[in-house]
């Protein structure tokens, strides 16, 4: 519950281990007071007693202290709003009050007909935030930027930056910095979150994976958007964050109509690296994700068996095949709709292809319910070839600016979700094919960026990047309410549309298309660095990789790779010997015995991926488990011996795989060097608390 100051301008949040605090002085200038360990209401009423700097005029008291910046005035930081109207552009506003309701408190603010409202909730020890922005005049207003929040850092020295960056195929690849004088930015122009960045940073200036102050902020936006990190010239740490890229307009607002941004978290904790990724997979399964505490099943998805050449009959020879491993979920990707014999067509045509399935769906899903899995399957909704049914009915439903050319990538174009109708249409279309057929998953992707976003018809066709990300939000929440034993999976390419937003809308999301397992551990690191085991999916695919490098692996590390996010099985199993099915048998069988530990546990990252040994562990309750892999041996250096951590001093943990018995500390040695004997290159380690 917020804690208010007997002034009615000083406010403190508080969570188990850390405090937020804001004041509004009498100037109704919000000034950020402190963000960090507890504090008591006292301590933060001192802070608001501290002057403002006076500065040279070249320089603004405001600037690095101001918990939201807005453009106008004696300011000249990024602002985190920007307003445009007929007459005037920024803002000079005043306070308007404030209220609590819960645990959430909104301060209110007031501009020559603009409202804006700041929210804060704090989720243990993470504080949301978000804006919401009201025209209350009679003109339409533009607002040009509108970010969720502004986070201000402490006075510290040797200020350090994260980030996780990429490309396809090479996603959430972990990148630790010092931090410079000035502004580095991170985005996505590209309409969708984007594999090139994660929509998350961390600041530190000595922290390890178990110690040291980190303060961390990850936006919840599947759209374009920006954060921006300035160390300012006082050496004070601002970061800003919001949806949208540029500061060309977001939305334009009429008398009366209203623009809630995105929620922005923050996190501080002084357990280092590991505590703030424990507590981001703490918040994300208790707020965020849709039924986080169910397990996600193991699933077999036809892709990499079939690509476009499918059938009924095929399907099922794969379906029965997969039973047999022990596989839980049976996903058709790609090819099972409309012309879809190719990348071509078909996109936009979302009914069962009458050659491949006569009888639609509902007997290969009857079929696969009957050998004990769940149905599931591809869909692209965004998505239209030209070469379709949908495209040559509505041409103008796609994104297009007038007299130029549409960019074709991959053979399709991208639908305008903005419009209402774009989005009937989908809505009629998906729920008709999930009422026709028992399905029980949608994998949902998104597989080319805007590159054409335009909007003819529509008087102010900029808020297409808004509006078409608000029309997948509200499409996905409709199916949803509609089909509620339906789980849903993001993708984009792999992993192009991975953010809070998204998280809060799915079940999980496909991580990568990079399926190589050496490859998967930095991605797998990186991704873990915010985002929990529970929503990270991974598959194991045939050897050679013949879809990136060609590298061959084991089978066994494949597994192991696979084993620590949500298991998956993506290769030819009508191509597997026997011996290679009686092998995944057994590690689909290990995994179903560890998964509550690997999904819902927490996460001890105990040697990055850098070459040579690698492993992390999961503790729930007193169970453990440890994946390890050996990526390299040289000059025949021994498997080195792993200090476990998260664990009981005080208790005594057996190594379910020696039988050895463990006290205090637990150094895993001669169990991980069986593990990983001769040519075996994966382990899989279990300890129990007796």
């Amino acid at each position: 519950m917020p804690e208010s100051a007997a002034d009615g301008r000083t406010w403190l949040l508080s969570g188990p281990t850390s405090s937020y605090a804001v004041h509004v002085t009498e100037a109704d200038e919000l000034v950020h007071l402190h963000w960090g360990p507890r504090l008591a209401l006292a301590d933060a009423e001192a802070l608001a007693m501290r002057p403002l700097p006076d500065y040279w005029p070249f320089e603004s008291p405001l600037d690095g202290r101001e918990e939201y910046p807005v453009e106008g005035g004696a300011r000249f930081v990024r602002p985190a709003l920007s307003v445009r109207t007929a007459e005037r552009r920024g803002t000079e506003w005043s306070f308007a009050g404030h209220e609590t309701e819960g645990d959430e408190l909104r301060l209110r603010f007031q501009d020559a007909g603009l409202a804006v409202t700041l929210h804060y909730q704090m989720r243990d020890d993470v504080v949301e935030r978000w804006a919401t922005l009201v025209n209350e005049g009679e003109e339409p207003l533009e607002l040009l930027r509108a970010d969720s929040a502004t986070w201000t850092l402490p006075d510290r020295d040797g200020w350090r930056l994260s980030q996780l960056h990429g490309r396809w195929a090479a996603e959430s690849r972990l990148a630790r910095a010092p931090l410079t004088y000035g502004e580095k930015v991170i985005g996505s122009r590209r309409g969708h979150t984007g594999h090139q960045h994660l929509p998350w940073v961390a600041l530190d200036t000595d922290a390890t994976e178990e110690r040291g102050e980190v303060y961390g902020c990850a936006l919840g936006w599947s759209g374009s958007w920006r954060i921006a990190v300035a160390q300012l010239p006082d050496a004070r740490v601002q970061i800003t964050g919001g949806a949208g890229y540029d500061d060309s307009g977001l939305l334009r607002l009429a008398a009366g109509e209203s623009f809630t941004t995105p929620v922005f978290a923050g996190l501080w904790t002084d357990g280092g690296f590991g505590g703030a990724s424990r507590a981001w997979h703490a918040y994300q399964r208790a707020y965020v994700i849709p039924d986080a505490g169910r397990d996600r099943p193991v699933l077999f998805n036809s892709w990499e068996a079939t690509y476009f050449d499918i059938s009924e009959e095929q399907q099922t020879a794969l379906a029965r095949r997969a039973a047999d491993i022990g596989v839980e979920l049976f996903v058709v990707d790609d090819g099972w709709f409309g012309a879809r014999t190719g990348e071509h067509a078909g996109l936009g045509d979302w009914h069962p292809n009458p050659d491949r399935f006569p009888e639609g769906l509902a007997p290969l899903a009857r079929h696969v319910h009957e050998l004990g899995m769940q149905f599931g399957i591809w869909v692209e909704p965004e998505m239209v070839n030209p070469d379709s049914d949908l495209y040559r009915a509505h041409p103008d439903w796609v994104q297009f600016q007038p007299g130029r050319k549409r960019t074709e990538l991959r053979n399709q174009l991208v639908l305008n979700l903005a419009r209402e109708d774009v989005q009937e249409y989908l809505w009629q279309q998906l729920d008709t094919l999930l009422s026709s057929a028992p399905i029980d998953y949608v994998k949902w992707d998104f597989n080319r960026c805007f590159t054409d976003a335009g909007w003819p018809d529509d008087p102010y066709p900029q808020r297409l990047w808004v509006d078409h990300v608000r029309g997948v939000y509200t499409l996905l929440d409709r199916l949803r309410a509609a089909h509620p034993g339906v789980a849903f999976e993001s993708c984009s390419g792999g992993g192009g549309r991975i953010d809070l937003g998204v998280l809060s809308r799915t079940d999980q999301v496909w991580t990568s298309d990079n399926t190589d397992p050496l490859d998967r551990l930095a991605i797998q690191h990186g991704f873990s660095q915010v985002h929990p085991a529970r929503v990270m999916a991974a598959w194991v695919t045939d050897s050679p990789n013949t879809q990136l490098n060609g590298r061959a692996s084991s089978l066994r590390f494949r597994f192991v790779s696979a084993m620590a996010g949500v298991l998956g099985v993506g290769g030819d199993l009508s191509e597997w010997t026997e011996e290679e099915l009686a092998e995944a048998r057994r590690w689909v069988e290990l995994y179903k015995e560890i998964r509550p530990l690997v999904q819902q546990g927490d996460l001890y990252r105990l040697r990055p991926p850098e070459g040579g040994l690698s492993a992390v562990q999961y503790v729930r309750g007193g169970e453990v488990v440890v994946l390890a892999w050996l990526q390299a041996q040289r000059y025949g250096e021994p498997v080195p011996a792993l200090r476990l951590r998260g664990l009981d001093p005080a208790a005594a943990y057996e190594c379910l795989e020696t039988g050895e018995v463990h006290r205090g500390a637990v150094l895993l040695h001669h169990g991980l060097r069986i593990g990983l004997r001769g040519d075996l290159d994966a382990a899989v380690i279990r300890l129990r608390r007796i």
